[in-house]
This record gives C-alpha cells, sequence and structure tokens, in this order.
C-alpha cells in the first residue's frame, strides 16, 4: 500500500493539455501548455516570466469530453525559468467565469 499524506487542501492533478491566457484588461492572447491543476491552483508555460500578485485570464483547453474546458481568474504566485527558456508559471485560482 502507498503511504502518501497529501498536505494540500486540493489534490493536484497532473494534466497535458493547451492554454490561452491574457493578462487582466488586455487583448493579447497568448498559447501555453497546462502541465496540473487542482481546485485551488494551476501550473502552465509560458513563453515569458510574470510577477508574483499579476492577475490574469486563462482557458484550459482539454483533449477529451469528459473533461470539459475551464476559464478561470488567476493571480501568479511565482515563475520560474525551465532549460528550454520558456517559463513555469504557478498561480492560484481566484474564480472561475462561468459560460
Amino acid at each position: 500500500m502507498l503511504d502518501y499524506d497529501e498536505k494540500r487542501n486540493y489534490i493536484r492533478m497532473e494534466i497535458d493539455c493547451e492554454v490561452t491566457y491574457r493578462l487582466a484588461n488586455s487583448d493579447e492572447l497568448h498559447r501555453g501548455h497546462c502541465s496540473s491543476i487542482s481546485g485551488a491552483g494551476v501550473s502552465f508555460t509560458a513563453t515569458q516570466a510574470f510577477d508574483a500578485g499579476k492577475a490574469m485570464e486563462i482557458n484550459v483547453l482539454t483533449k477529451n469530453a469528459l473533461t470539459p474546458p475551464m476559464t478561470a481568474f488567476i493571480e501568479v504566485v511565482r515563475s520560474s525559468q525551465n532549460e528550454d527558456g520558456s517559463y513555469e508559471i504557478a498561480a492560484s485560482i481566484k474564480s472561475i467565469k462561468g459560460n
């Protein structure tokens, strides 16, 4: 049996899907790749770093019909540069946008 003690309030799910994102109050849309998501946060790659506290909108574009797409308003927690020059963005989900 696996002995695993989850410290988070929400379990993180590893996913592999495309995202679009934009800064709040901007119409400039960018594309990235989502690597994990939970009820409280999201992690995705971007072409640039963003300062902690930046408000953004993200659209998670899922690959299958079982998981619906999601649009959320997020706040950047941290950015770290990957070896390939992209940036890993960790953000907290502030609210989910309804349809």
